[in-house]
């Protein structure tokens, strides 16, 4: 059984780098592309669309479908990226201190 103050003292570790990584979390942005990078939707660390681009052979009035669908598949690239980079951060970050499967702490 481990030792109770080994356990508060990896919980106050995972605290501080929980901290720490909400603050990178801010900084970071991850980029969705659809269309072959005709499409590109950037998210930041937490989700929030920062940017969307979308190439000039794309914006005639004929492509209005066009576009609003590449736009989702964009959102969809960077969300999926950013989900993967969070857990390899998470995992990372949790290393040593054992957390219930699908726990998520931000």
């Amino acid at each position: 059984m481990p030792d109770f103050n080994d356990l508060m003292k990896q919980a106050a570790e995972l605290k501080s780098k929980m901290e720490a990584m909400q603050a990178e979390l801010e900084r970071l942005e991850v980029d969705g592309k659809a269309g072959g990078g005709l499409v590109t939707v950037t998210l930041s660390g937490k989700g929030d669309m920062r940017n969307a681009r979308i190439d000039e052979s794309l914006l005639k009035a004929d492509q209005k479908e066009i576009v609003e669908d590449l736009l989702v598949a964009a959102h969809a690239d960077a969300k999926r990226k950013l989900e993967t980079t969070l857990a390899e951060k998470m995992q990372a970050l949790s290393g040593g201190l054992p957390l219930p499967p699908g726990m998520k702490l931000f």
